[in-house]
Parts: structure tokens; sequence; C-alpha cells
């Protein structure tokens, strides 16, 4: 059984820090590209970054491009999100998601954040993040 298990979300002012924490278990972890993605109510999931199963490639929406930074840590079968510089509009649900074919090198960052690349992915429940102006 698949265990995707998101933490860290919370409440924090504009231009505070948060790092989410996402552990796997249940599948052979090195094996898996992982992604973060969010959700504002109303809107549509989108994905904001992905990190290729080997560490050595990363992808990231424009909008969290040099604020957010994506990393894994095999040993420990987690994948973080480090979220500086947060602002109102970061305000989500926030996802994890792993899966065996997504997040690939050559890709374009529209392709690899793609949700419909991950759906036959495993996914987490979410963490709420909440930027308060």
């Amino acid at each position: 059984l698949v265990e995707v298990v998101e933490s860290g979300g919370g409440l924090v002012q504009a231009g505070g820090s948060l790092r989410l924490s996402c552990i796997i278990s249940g599948l052979r972890f090195d094996d898996y590209a992982l992604g973060w993605f969010r959700q504002a109510p109303g809107k549509e999931r989108e994905g904001i970054s992905c990190i290729e199963y080997s560490g050595d490639h990363t992808y990231f929406q424009d909008s969290v491009k040099g604020r957010f930074t994506i990393s894994r840590d095999n040993a420990k079968k987690t994948l973080y999100l480090q979220m500086n510089s947060l602002k109102p509009e970061d305000t989500a649900m926030y996802f994890c998601a792993a899966d065996f074919q997504a997040c690939l090198s050559p890709m374009t960052t529209e392709q690899a954040l793609a949700a419909s690349e991950w759906e036959t992915g495993h996914w987490g429940q979410g963490t709420q993040v909440t930027v308060s102006s």
C-alpha cells in the first residue's frame, strides 16, 4: 500500500517562510519523480515544482521561481518544498505526488508540471498553506 503524507502547512504572514514535507512509503522511492501541486478555492490544481527521480533536474512554475526550492532525501523517503517570501496568492492546499514517468528531462516546464502528466501517480491528501497580508 502506497502512502503519501504531506505536512508543514500553516498560517504565515506575507514575506514569511514555510517548509513542506512529504513522506512516501510503499514504493521504490528512488525510482519516482516527485512533484508539488496546489489548489486554491475555485481554481484548478496547478503544478508548481517537480524533481526528477535522480534529483538532477527540477522544474518550477514561473510564479514561484526564485522563492521556492524543491529537494528530496531518498534515504528518508521524503520530499521537501522550501517556500520563502510567501505571498497571499500562494494560499492554497498543497499536494505531493509521485509518478514513475513524470518530470522527465528534457521537457518543457509546462509539460513537466501538467497535472495530466501525473494522473497515474500517487497523491497525498494535502496540507493547507494560508498566507495573510
